[in-house]
């Protein structure tokens, strides 16, 4: 009975001692992965990344086409049925898109690049872009676009409104309405445009180029004052 006893003892001692030990390793376990959160690797193959804040809000989003990030403004996810070309989209602190860098193929061989910048609760404002098209020409350089301080939200959702109206001449007009309501003309083009001319475009709030300064591909310098039609008024030299 006592010899029994005695093993039964050294049985709970034992497996106490294991069970400290096995806690213990645990513990260190989880201390050592609380202080090294960052991780360290020499590759790694990925669809999509989510940065995030601590409190989970959306800052930016790298994914490649399939996973890409259709944008989102007031809350309304954009429809678009043909999907989105892979590259960085970014959000606000409002968790509207603020803009992004998005690559894709342009037919053939040709391609386009473009990094823009969001008016907020809008869509680009400025661009940096690369437009290239089969044969070789392309535009290189800068746009600038002026948008209405309103919400593109709003407007997508008016213009799916009027999309679903019949046909004539009630639909024909609340499309010129929505037209103007969300008329964003391009202000300042600069860059090498397809014709190989480096070119300063300069437009009025109707987008309608008013003073263009110009050097073609064979050094021939131009400036060109232009009227609301688009008649030039003045030219230097």
């Amino acid at each position: 009975m006592q010899s029994k006893l005695e093993r039964d003892v050294r049985f709970l001692k034992l497996y106490a001692a294991g069970t400290t030990l096995l806690c213990a390793a645990f513990s260190l376990t989880a201390f050592t992965y609380q202080e090294n959160k960052r991780q360290k690797f020499e590759e790694i193959d990925v669809e999509r990344i989510n940065v995030v804040e601590k409190d989970g809000k959306l800052r930016m989003v790298i994914s490649n086409r399939e996973r890409q990030h259709p944008g989102v403004v007031d809350g309304k996810v954009m429809s678009r049925p043909n999907g989105r070309p892979p590259g960085m989209i970014f959000f606000n602190h409002q968790g509207n898109e603020a803009g992004g860098l998005i690559f894709d193929e342009n037919g053939g061989n040709g391609h386009f690049l473009q990094l823009t910048f969001d008016k907020s609760r809008q869509d680009q404002t400025l661009g940096l872009r690369h437009l290239e098209s089969d044969n070789g020409q392309y535009f290189a350089g800068l746009q600038i676009w002026d948008r209405p301080h309103t919400s593109l939200a709003d407007f997508i959702t008016k213009y799916e409104t009027v999309q679903k109206m019949p046909a004539g001449a009630d639909k024909d007009v609340a499309m010129k309405e929505l037209g103007r309501e969300g008329f964003s003309p391009e202000r300042v083009t600069i860059g090498k445009l397809r014709d190989k001319s480096a070119t300063i475009v300069l437009a009025d709030g109707r987008g309608r180029p008013r003073i263009r300064m110009s050097v073609a591909e064979d050094g021939n310098p131009t400036l060109a004052f232009l009227d609301e039609t688009g008649k030039v008024t003045l030219t230097l030299p």
